[in-house]
C-alpha cells in the first residue's frame, strides 16, 4: 500500500466521537432560529402588522439579500485567510455570535412606524443580520471539508447537524407565533418574541464554537489550500460540478422559503384558522426528526445524488396536493405538508454533505466554496418570500395593521392557494432537472 493509499484508508476509517459531533451540531440551533423565524413571520409581520404593501414588503426582504451575493464570498475569503494564518476560523465564528442582537432588532420596530419607514427599519436590521449570519455560517459549514474524514462520515456529520437544526427550526417555528401573541399578535408581542429567542440563539451558537474546536482536535484538520480571494472565487465558479449543485440548491432554497413564507397566509385565509400555522409548521419540520436517519441509510445504499432526486420529486408531488386547497380536507392537506417535510429533511442533509465532496474533489479553498454556497442559500431565502409577495400583489391582497379586519378579494385568495401549491411544484421540478446535471457523486463515493 502506498503512502497515499494509507492516508486515504486512514481518512475513510476516521469515526468522529459523538460528543464533539453534538457540540458542533448545537450551533445549528441558533442558525435554525435565523433561517426560520424571519422566513415564517417577517413578510406577514410587515403586511398584517405594520401595514406595508405586499410589493414593498417583498422588496424589503429581497434587497438586503442582494448584498449577500458579494458579502458571503468575501466572508469566505476572510475565512480562508484566518485558516491559513491562525490554523482555525474561530474569530469569525465569535463575530457571528452577535447575530442575536440583529435578530432582536428585526422585530423591535419603533412604535408609530408603519408603511415605508417600517419597511426601511426591517431592511437595515436584515442587512446587519445577514452579514453576522455569514460570519458564523461560512466557517461553520467549512468544517466538514477541513477535517480528514471520508465520504460517508461527512454525511454522518451533517446528519447530526440536520437533526439539531430541525429541533431549532421546529422549536422556533412553534414558539415564535405563540410568543408573538398567537392570533392576537401585536408589536409588543413580536418584540418580546425577538428578545427571548435571541437569548437562546446566543447560548446555542457559543456551544457550537466550542464544538468545532473539539472536532478539530478529534480529526486533524487537513492542510488549508491557498488560492482564496477573487482567484479562489473564480476557481469555484469554474467548477462544473459545483455550478450545477449550486444552481439546483438555489431553486430548492427558493422553493422551501416560499412555502415557509406562505404558511401564515394559507392557514388564515385558505383554511380559515390562523392557529393552524403552528400545526402546518410542525407537519413541515417534525418529520425530519424521524426520517433523517433514513435519509442517511438511503444515501449509503444508493448515493446522495439519487436520494436527493427522490426528495425533490416527493416535494413537487406534495405541493400539487396543497394547490387543491380546502376541498381536499384538512387531514389530507396536513399529510401533504408532512410529505414536504420528509422531502425537506433530505434536501437539507444531502446537498450540504455534497458540498465538502465537491471541495475535496476540486482541491479549492473551503471558505470560498462555502461562501458561494451560503450566498446561494441566502438568495433563495430572499427570492422565496419575494415570489410569494408578488403572488399576493398580483391577486390584489390588502395589507393591514394588527387587529384590523380586512376582507380579501377573490383574486387574493386564489393567489394565496396557488402560490402555496402550484408555484413550489414548478420551482422544485426546475431544481430536479438542474440536479440531474450533477455527476460527481459516483466518483466521490468511490474515492471516499
Amino acid at each position: 500500500m502506498t503512502g497515499l493509499d494509507q492516508h486515504q484508508a486512514d481518512t475513510d476509517a476516521t469515526i468522529l466521537p459523538r460528543g464533539p459531533l453534538l457540540g458542533f451540531a448545537a450551533g445549528s440551533l441558533g442558525m435554525g432560529v435565523w433561517v426560520t423565524v424571519p422566513g415564517l413571520l417577517l413578510l406577514y409581520f410587515l403586511t398584517d402588522v405594520l401595514a406595508v404593501a405586499p410589493w414593498l414588503a417583498g422588496l424589503a426582504l429581497l434587497l438586503p439579500k442582494v448584498a449577500d451575493v458579494l458579502l458571503h464570498p468575501w466572508v469566505g475569503h476572510r475565512c480562508d485567510v484566518e485558516q491559513s494564518r491562525r490554523g482555525d476560523r474561530r474569530r469569525l465564528l465569535l463575530l457571528g455570535c452577535a447575530l442575536p442582537l440583529a435578530f432582536a432588532a428585526l422585530f423591535a420596530v419603533p412604535g408609530g412606524l408603519t408603511g415605508a419607514p417600517a419597511a426601511a427599519w426591517v431592511a437595515v436590521a436584515f442587512v446587519a443580520g445577514n452579514l453576522l449570519f455569514a460570519a458564523y455560517q461560512v466557517p461553520y459549514l467549512a468544517t466538514p471539508a477541513d477535517l480528514r474524514i471520508g465520504y460517508h462520515e461527512r454525511t454522518r456529520l451533517m446528519a447530526f447537524r440536520m437533526v439539531v437544526l430541525t429541533l431549532g427550526i421546529l422549536a422556533s417555528g412553534l414558539l415564535a407565533p405563540l410568543l408573538a401573541g398567537g392570533q392576537d399578535a401585536t408589536r409588543a408581542g413580536y418584540q418580546r418574541m425577538g428578545v427571548l429567542l435571541a437569548v437562546g440563539m446566543l447560548a446555542a451558537m457559543l456551544v457550537g464554537v466550542a464544538g468545532i474546536a473539539r472536532l478539530r482536535r478529534a480529526a486533524a484538520a487537513a492542510p488549508a489550500p491557498h488560492g482564496g480571494g477573487w482567484r479562489g472565487l473564480a476557481v469555484a465558479l469554474r467548477d462544473r460540478q459545483f455550478r450545477w449543485l449550486v444552481a439546483a440548491y438555489l431553486a430548492m432554497s427558493t422553493t422551501t422559503h416560499l412555502v415557509l413564507a406562505g404558511v401564515p397566509y394559507y392557514a388564515e385565509y385558505e383554511l380559515g384558522r390562523p392557529g393552524l400555522t403552528t400545526v402546518l409548521v410542525a407537519a413541515f419540520v417534525a418529520p425530519a426528526l424521524l426520517v433523517t436517519p433514513a435519509w442517511l441509510v438511503l444515501a449509503r445504499r444508493v448515493g446522495k445524488q439519487r436520494a436527493l432526486l427522490g426528495a425533490q420529486g416527493a416535494f413537487a408531488a406534495g405541493s400539487l396536493v396543497l394547490a387543491v386547497g380546502r376541498p381536499a380536507g384538512l387531514p389530507v392537506l396536513v399529510a401533504a405538508v408532512a410529505v414536504l417535510g420528509v422531502a425537506f429533511a433530505g434536501m437539507q442533509l444531502l446537498p450540504f454533505s455534497m458540498v465538502p465532496d465537491v471541495i475535496r474533489a476540486g482541491g479549492g479553498a473551503a471558505g470560498t466554496y462555502t461562501g458561494v454556497w451560503t450566498a446561494t442559500e441566502a438568495t433563495g431565502a430572499a427570492l422565496g418570500p419575494w415570489a410569494y409577495s408578488l403572488c399576493l400583489a398580483a391577486g390584489g391582497f390588502v395589507a393591514s395593521t394588527a387587529g384590523e379586519g380586512v376582507t380579501q378579494p377573490d383574486g387574493a385568495l386564489t393567489a394565496i392557494r396557488w402560490g402555496f401549491g402550484l408555484l413550489p411544484a414548478a420551482a422544485m421540478l426546475v431544481a430536479l432537472l438542474l440536479q440531474r446535471r450533477y455527476t460527481l457523486d459516483r466518483t466521490a463515493r468511490t474515492a471516499g
